[in-house]
């Protein structure tokens, strides 16, 4: 039997609504990894609810995490979601460094959560914005959509439709940062496609893969991609396979979802279409830019 990868899943445990820890647990179980979570804060459902309990983790982390020094576990990758502080980057800035020093390979995931469709969450001021600089600089493979990306680089966001040639551009400046890759996800090219794109710094490649948009909206999607595509990954797909494998399952969920006519914010029915994590492509789509 090959090693189980046990992954460090940073992130808020919402207990209702599908999004965050409540989606990587199942999702990358499913795929083979033993998920580890260290939340940043317990609610008792994600905050698009009009009421929700809200619990800050960040006086607890590094006691949390402590333990797990002396255990003396070792993680083969962390994948950090929403953070809510600054105080909550230096404490996973110090993780990364003691995870690495465990493990030299251990691959660093960051997904960038600060905004979408061009507006900055309202947790994130210019310090926090300047933290998550410095958290994406650790990181092997930064995952952020086009808005996170323009406030990662300083650009100003023109919507979702974006020439190819700028593609590449942002994705070689998010590697420029620091990561070995980047990912850009929901994009449209100028064709009308929709579209993720990453590159491989070390490979000095880029790919594009098309998916099928569903126009629904459901909270917990980008962490849904996300916990697939590390799963993905960590399952031994290469970078544009895991890419498009991920795409498809989250296509898939948004229909199912939309047919089954559940509540917006109970996020996206994945439950229901678990098998489909296993019908993997047999001709991808992906291709070189």
């Amino acid at each position: 039997m090959s090693k189980v990868p046990k992954v460090m899943a940073i992130n808020d445990m919402s207990g209702v609504g599908r999004c965050s820890l409540t989606v990587a647990l199942p999702i990358m179980s499913a795929l083979g990894c033993q998920v580890c979570p260290l939340p940043t804060a317990l609610l008792s459902n994600h905050s698009e609810y009009e009421e929700f309990f809200f619990f800050d983790f960040t006086d607890y982390m590094e006691e949390y995490y402590n333990y797990w020094q002396k255990n003396d576990f070792k993680f083969d990758c962390i994948y950090s979601g929403f953070i809510g502080s600054e105080d909550q980057i230096n404490i996973i800035l110090d993780i990364i460094h003691k995870v690495k020093k465990k493990n030299k390979e251990a691959l660093i995931v960051v997904d960038p959560v600060m905004g979408d469709h061009g507006f900055t969450y309202c947790t994130y001021n210019d310090k926090m914005i300047e933290r998550m600089s410095s958290l994406v600089k650790e990181a092997d493979l930064v995952i952020p959509n086009l808005t996170e990306t323009c406030i990662l680089l300083g650009k100003k966001y023109e919507g979702e439709k974006i020439k190819r040639e700028t593609i590449k551009d942002y994705l070689k400046e998010l590697c420029n940062l620091g990561p070995k890759i980047s990912l850009i996800t929901g994009l449209m090219t100028e064709e009308g496609q929709y579209v993720n794109v990453c590159y491989d710094r070390e490979e000095d490649k880029y790919w594009m893969a098309p998916f099928d948009y569903v126009n629904k909206r459901y909270p917990g999607t980008g962490d849904l991609y996300s916990s697939l595509f590390i799963g993905y990954l960590l399952r031994g797909k290469i970078l544009p396979q895991a890419m498009e494998e991920a795409a498809r399952f989250v296509s898939l969920a948004v229909l199912a979802t939309h047919e089954a006519k559940t509540h917006v914010n109970e996020g996206v029915v994945f439950e229901k279409i678990m098998k489909e994590l296993y019908n993997e492509i047999r001709e991808y789509k992906y291709t070189n830019i």
